[in-house]
C-alpha cells in the first residue's frame, strides 16, 4: 500500500528554510534564480526599492537586480545576498584615485591652463578629476576643435609661469591632428592625445554595459553611428549623459586617456624654474 505523509500542507505553503546569508564583495560570482543571468558582483547600491547588486557576465554585459531573500545561487546553492560590511575606512580618496584633502578649499587660478578639444571632454575630466583640479587651482576648458590650435597657442602665449596644456583626440601618426599639434612649437605647451576618435571611447565598454565600441564606417558621423549600431536613439546629447553617468572613477576609463590627463596635470602644475 502507499504510504502518505501525515503533513497535508500544501508544498507552497510551507515556510522554505532560510538561505545563508552571503556579502556581495566585488567579483563574487553568482547565478540570479529566475532568470539564469551569471556574473560578478560589480556593485551594491541603495535604492528607494530597496537594495540592488549589478552583475557583470563574461561578455561585460550588465544586470541590476533586488538583492530578494533566495534570490541567488552560489556554486549551485540558494543564498540572500546583502550589501557587505563596511571595511574600516583608510584615507579618502577622490574619483582619479589621489589622497583627498578634507576640507580643502579651491585654490585661486593659476595662469596655466589645459584646454581639450569639445565639451564631452570637459565634462569627463571634471567628473575623474574635479577634486584634484580645484586643488590646484588649475582650469579647464573646451575649444570646440583644434584646427586653429597654433593661433590658440599663440595667443594665449604659453610662458614659465603660465604653462599650456592641451588634450586632443585621435593623435595618432598620420592624422590630421597628429599634423596640427605638430606645428605648435613652444616649450611652455605641451600636446598630448590618446587614440580614440572621440573620448567617448576612452570610457570601459564594460562601465557602459556593452560588449564593445562599435566600427562605425568613414564617412559617417561617428557618434550618431554609435547610436545607430547600439540600438541607442540617435540623440547624441543625451547618449552621452548615459555614458557619462556610468562613469563614477578612473577605474571606469582606459589607461591610454588616464596617463595624458595625469601627464597634463604634472606640467601645468610644475614650479617655473
Amino acid at each position: 500500500m502507499r504510504s502518505y505523509s501525515p503533513d497535508l500542507t500544501p508544498p507552497w505553503k510551507k515556510k522554505q528554510t532560510p538561505a545563508p546569508e552571503v556579502a556581495a564583495e566585488p567579483d563574487l560570482v553568482v547565478e540570479e534564480v529566475t532568470t539564469g543571468f551569471c556574473g560578478a558582483v560589480i556593485r551594491c547600491e541603495k535604492t528607494a526599492e530597496g537594495p540592488t547588486v549589478t552583475l557583470e557576465d563574461r561578455f561585460g554585459k550588465h544586470r541590476v537586480f533586488p538583492m530578494t531573500p533566495r534570490g541567488f545561487l552560489l556554486e549551485g546553492r540558494p543564498v540572500t545576498l546583502v550589501r557587505p560590511t563596511a571595511a574600516p575606512r583608510g584615507p579618502a580618496r577622490t574619483a582619479s584615485g589621489s589622497l583627498a584633502v578634507p576640507g580643502a578649499r579651491a585654490r585661486v587660478a593659476r595662469a596655466g591652463r589645459i584646454y581639450v578639444e569639445g565639451r564631452h571632454d570637459a565634462e569627463l575630466v571634471e567628473r575623474v578629476w574635479g577634486d584634484d583640479l580645484r586643488v590646484e587651482g588649475v582650469v579647464v576648458e573646451y575649444l570646440g576643435g583644434i584646427d586653429d590650435l597654433p593661433s590658440i597657442v599663440a595667443e594665449f602665449g604659453p610662458a614659465a609661469d603660465a604653462r599650456l596644456g592641451v588634450l586632443v583626440d585621435h593623435l595618432v601618426p598620420g592624422s590630421k591632428e597628429s599634423r596640427i599639434a605638430a606645428a605648435v612649437s613652444s616649450d611652455h605647451a605641451l600636446i598630448v592625445g590618446h587614440p580614440y576618435i572621440d573620448v567617448w571611447e576612452a570610457v570601459k565598454p564594460s562601465a557602459v554595459g556593452i560588449a564593445g565600441w562599435p566600427s562605425v564606417p568613414r564617412g559617417q558621423d561617428w557618434k550618431t553611428g554609435v547610436c545607430r549600431a547600439l540600438g541607442w536613439p540617435e540623440n547624441t546629447g543625451a547618449a552621452w549623459q548615459h555614458i557619462l553617468s556610468r562613469v563614477r572613477s578612473y577605474r571606469d576609463l582606459e589607461p591610454e586617456l588616464l596617463g595624458r590627463v595625469e601627464e597634463l596635470i604634472d606640467f601645468v602644475t610644475s614650479p617655473a624654474p
